[in-house]
């Protein structure tokens, strides 16, 4: 039995022994796994090259997803780092909806109805909630049309995933590279991509600290990533969660460590590459806009997701040129300036914060999606990883309170 065989089924094994103990009042614990140094390797092939064009500087192309080979054995996967904490990660999902369904359960029998979507955020105590660190969200202000004021996008990096990148698209944003720049390609049902049209000695200078040159970085270990996994599975890995919010995939036996990367959900964000796998550097960035073009994991490196502000990046007017580029006689819509919120004065911040995917508010939030009532009269009891988004909240930052009159 192939190794991916192996955890389908133990998955099987690992729902049912989770539905009996629930069915008991218990519920499996999840289990722990130590994160191993070495990082996995794996072979990158280039994107695929449009049919209409060759995909010109950092351009994302619509891929076409590579038939897989049947994955080599791998002695002792069941017990390798990558196996273990795809268990691990099962097991706790498995737990977390058992106990949801139980309390829903409960709360049925004694004549209650489950809570609405917002009733239950409103509810979500503040434990509830992660902040990011201020280093990794970026605020990027594009002028839209005739707005007076430049709509904001709010953006989250993930270091977890592409540290180098990440690195470098914080020292472009603080070196001030993306202001003045615009929009570039506005593809329908595909990406939104900004940055500098120019190429070679037209092109804009890199700022001091940024570099030309980043590695590739397609994926991650999946041994010791903190990954918080739906029990449902999709067409495109054998496992798939969170991490801190990003939606992830992840193949826990195709290298001992196994491999996670980040998913090309609706909101993600990637840095735009050419045909060579290590020619992202951040400098060029897209968005997705449309449904979710999967064929692009691992062939691109992501760099994040819009927390914020999506839609001002979905309505814009689409490009009249191949691919969906501005031409001549499209107006590029400007990229004002770009920000770390890190480096905004503490009392203008934004307060932002994420929904954790390991509380009861999550289980309880993806059990109520997963069994709709109300207008709703038939639901196939499941969910897919990139139509469950992770809410968030972004607020603006309190006013100081009003000073005390003069005493006379």
């Amino acid at each position: 039995m192939l190794p991916s065989q192996n955890f389908i089924g133990l998955r099987a094994a690992l729902r049912g022994l989770t539905l009996a103990l629930a069915a008991a009042g218990l519920a499996l614990a999840p289990l722990c796994v130590q994160a191993q140094s070495k990082p996995a390797s794996s072979a990158k092939k280039p994107a695929a090259k449009a049919a209409s064009k060759k995909p010109s500087k950092k351009t994302p192309a619509r891929a076409t997803p590579r038939k897989n080979a049947p994955p080599s054995a791998i002695a002792g996967a069941a017990a390798s780092p990558g196996m273990l904490a795809a268990t691990a990660a099962t097991a706790a999902a498995l737990a977390g909806d058992s106990a949801a369904a139980a309390a829903n359960a409960a709360l049925k029998s004694n004549g209650g109805q489950p809570r609405a979507t917002a009733d239950i955020l409103a509810a979500s105590p503040p434990e509830a909630w992660r902040e990011p660190d201020a280093q990794d969200i970026v605020l990027m202000e594009f002028k839209l049309g005739s707005q007076a004021e430049p709509a904001q996008v709010v953006m989250e990096l993930a270091p977890r995933f592409a540290p180098a990148h990440v690195a470098n698209l914080r020292a472009l944003v603080r070196g001030g590279y993306f202001n003045g720049l615009s929009v570039l390609r506005v593809q329908d049902n595909f990406v939104t991509q900004w940055g500098d049209g120019a190429e070679g000695t037209a092109a804009r200078a890199l700022p001091t600290g940024a570099q030309a040159k980043v590695p590739a970085e397609f994926d991650v270990p999946l041994a010791g990533l903190p990954l918080h996994a739906l029990s449902e599975t999709d067409g495109w890995s054998t496992l798939n969660g969170f991490v801190d919010g990003f939606p992830v995939a992840a193949e826990p036996s195709k290298t001992p460590q196994g491999r996670a990367w980040l998913a090309h959900c609706y909101g993600n964000i990637g840095a735009g590459r050419s045909n060579e796998i290590d020619s992202s550097n951040g400098s060029s960035l897209y968005a997705v806009i449309g449904q979710a073009p999967r064929s692009l994991d691992l062939n691109i490196t992501s760099v994040g997701r819009v927390l914020r502000g999506i839609e001002h990046l979905a309505a814009l007017p689409r490009g009249s040129g191949t691919m969906g580029f501005y031409g001549g006689s499209d107006s590029k819509p400007p990229l004002v300036r770009a920000r770390l919120l890190a480096d905004v004065p503490e009392a203008e911040r934004l307060s932002v914060k994420v929904l954790r995917t390991d509380t009861p508010t999550w289980f309880e939030l993806l059990h109520n999606r997963r069994h709709r009532g109300g207008w709703f009269v038939h639901n196939v009891g499941r969910v897919d990883l990139c139509s469950t988004v992770v809410p968030v909240r972004i607020n603006a930052p309190a006013l100081p309170a009003p000073a005390a009159p003069a005493s006379k």
